[in-house]
């Protein structure tokens, strides 16, 4: 059964917290749900990526305190990365800012069971299986919040962002993989064991498809998104280019033309299924990708108008927080206390 957050439950921004930090359980969102920190506390937020990982204290408008980046190892030695990028950030505050940091959280790539504090599987970071238990808060002696990096990035252009005042909101991350979260009557929807929409991996080519990396045959990811629109360039040109580049050259490169329009037919197969099932009013669009801007929510929009016959085509939209979406939701997610 699906698992959903209620929008009605949220707390108030900015409203004070009545539970002592010790009660809220370290590393898990738990039975109970934590409040709001104080409107004058500062929060701790790490958002790690397959390549590097990014880290800030904010305070209640998202000013930094404190910021910084370090590379990601692989396996689960990105765990202690992750615990010295939190020292270093804690390191840099005066004692009273370190005595006002009330919260933190860490969002991770992969599949993450957040009831059990397990990082299950990471194919671009190589952990599976890792235990993290209390390794934050005791280390930080802090509560910490761990959530899924799609999640808290969907959640937060939802709410904040481009999505901020509508119930029913498809959020679509299109970078290195594709994959997103959805809104329905003010709820953010939620698998079975916490899991957001895995869009790339809807099967769209089914006869003449390329294989993907999940091990099925002709999914959104192996034609729209920024490594296999590269891919698909080089395989028609013998050239190397990036995806950027490639949307670049669209007005006066056939191939280029030709690439992102299939890219474009394929992310519209793949979400036509969820917006019949839906209704969203928005899809807005995230990540790396979403930097084409016009040049990738207009073709969009008029493949999925071409599709759509019972249900209205919904605006195509780019979101507030590009490419600064996980890293602002950690700090958003860490201040509220849950995704509602």
């Amino acid at each position: 059964m699906n698992r959903t957050t209620p929008r009605e439950q949220r707390p108030r921004p900015g409203t004070p917290s009545t539970e002592s930090p010790d009660s809220v359980r370290p590393e898990a969102r738990g039975t109970a749900v934590p409040h709001a920190v104080p409107d004058d506390a500062l929060v701790l937020a790490l958002d790690v990526g397959g390549t590097t990982m990014k880290g800030e204290i904010t305070d209640i408008t998202g000013a930094a305190l404190a910021s910084g980046v370090l590379d990601t190892p692989q396996g689960e030695a990105a765990f202690e990365t992750m615990g010295v990028l939190g020292d270093q950030l804690l390191a840099r505050l005066t004692p009273r800012q370190r005595a006002s940091v009330a919260r933190a959280s860490v969002v991770l790539p992969g599949i993450i069971d957040v009831e059990r504090s397990i990082a299950v599987f990471s194919a671009n970071v190589g952990w599976r299986d890792v235990h993290i238990g209390d390794r934050f808060s005791a280390r930080w002696h802090l509560p910490v919040l761990i959530e899924h990096d799609v999640a808290v990035a969907g959640w937060a252009e939802w709410r904040f962002g481009a999505g901020r005042g509508h119930d029913d909101v498809c959020v679509v991350i299109l970078g290195t993989g594709i994959s997103g979260t959805l809104s329905v009557g003010g709820r953010l929807v939620r698998g079975g064991i916490g899991q957001t929409g895995e869009y790339g991996h809807i099967s769209v080519r089914h006869d003449n498809g390329l294989p993907c990396a999940c091990g099925n045959t002709g999914c959104v990811e192996t034609v729209a998104s920024g490594a296999s629109i590269a891919r698909a360039y080089a395989a028609r040109t013998g050239r190397t280019a990036g995806a950027a580049e490639i949307f670049g050259l669209r007005d006066t490169d056939t191939d280029a033309k030709a690439v992102l329009a299939d890219a474009v037919d394929a992310l519209a197969d793949g979400l036509v299924g969820l917006i019949h099932a839906t209704c969203p009013e928005l899809i807005i669009l995230g990540g790396g990708l979403a930097g084409a801007g016009a040049a990738l929510t207009d073709p969009l929009h008029r493949a999925l108008t071409e599709r759509l016959r019972l249900v209205p085509a919904p605006e195509v939209v780019l979101g507030e927080f590009g490419a600064r979406a996980g890293l602002a939701g950690a700090a958003l997610f860490a201040r509220h206390g849950e995704l509602a």
